[in-house]
């Protein structure tokens, strides 16, 4: 049955009003153009709706039985369009992100600060896991976005937003500062035990190809796979480990000193990827303009 529902609307009201010319006067529109939707409605439907009074009109038994799923309907177009807007204006919704505890901790955090501060009604999810593996969430439609170590091997059909520069390092505790009088060759770390994340992870991958492109070789002694704990390995005095400068600042020079290299690592930087071909929401397009315009 093909039925106009621009006529439900107008039935709707009627049967609200009691009252063909207030209903006409609600919806701001003339009373025989809501009459001749009445008119429609019943002929394709078969039944009289309505029964005219002098005082204006009743529902027929027919028409109490329409009236109660048409209600149901409106209220939930209506609820529809109230939720839309809710999302629209930030009072409802949610993001579902991407990351890894580090790049969670210090990247991503005090944007986030700046975001629930201003939109505290958004519900945040965040789930933390290889990258490998979230990247394929992202692409299931599980994630609405990632934030992680870039460059990254496979970025087709995502979106790739550039955040912040980062500057990777060799560290170790005052006596394997002390140990290579702070500076080395990539060659001359092979004498000392090495701590690196194990495969794979975007970090360890820049690594490799760091040293592929200067032909040099390096066999880490312990490998795992938490960043953080990585970092307590070090500080412990088990080697000399591979480091992101800026997540470590904090006790760079206290507990955790660099050991610079020749030739030295170039910089790289932390990024976000969404689906190339998916329009975000209006939650996460928030989060991605203060990540890409303000600085935390």
């Amino acid at each position: 049955m093909n039925v106009n529902f621009e006529a439900y609307k107008y039935f709707y009201s009627v049967a609200n009003e009691e009252s063909i010319s207030k209903a006409a006067e609600k919806l701001m529109v003339s009373q025989p153009a809501v009459t001749w939707q009445i008119k429609s409605l019943e002929e394709q439907l078969g039944v009289t709706l309505f029964i005219r009074t002098k005082k204006g009109v009743t529902l027929t038994t027919e028409g109490k039985v329409l009236f109660d799923y048409v209600k149901k309907g409106i209220n939930n177009f209506t609820n529809g369009e109230n939720a839309l807007t809710n999302m629209k204006n930030l009072d409802a919704g949610s993001i579902s992100i991407g990351a890894s505890t580090t790049v969670s901790k210090h990247v991503l955090m005090p944007y986030l600060e700046i975001f629930h501060e201003r939109y505290p009604k958004i519900e945040i999810k965040i789930i933390n896991t290889l990258t490998e593996n979230l990247v394929q969430e992202l692409r299931n439609g599980n994630l609405d976005m990632l934030i992680l170590n870039l460059p990254m091997e496979e970025t087709k059909g995502l979106k790739i937003y550039k955040v912040t520069d980062v500057h990777d390092i060799f560290v170790g505790n005052k006596k394997y500062l002390q140990l290579t009088n702070g500076h080395v060759s990539l060659e001359e770390l092979n004498n000392y035990p090495l701590l690196f994340q194990k495969k794979p992870s975007n970090t360890r991958a820049y690594l490799d190809q760091f040293l592929k492109n200067n032909q040099v070789d390096l066999k880490p002694t312990t490998e795992i796979v938490s960043y953080n704990l990585i970092m307590d390995f070090i500080k412990s005095g088990f080697g000399i480990g591979y480091a992101t400068k800026e997540f470590i600042k904090d006790d760079l020079n206290k507990t955790l000193f660099e050991i610079k290299v020749t030739p030295s690592i170039p910089k790289r930087y932390i990024g976000i990827a969404t689906l190339d071909k998916t329009i975000p929401n209006y939650s996460v397009k928030k989060l991605l303009d203060i990540m890409l315009e303000k600085t935390p």
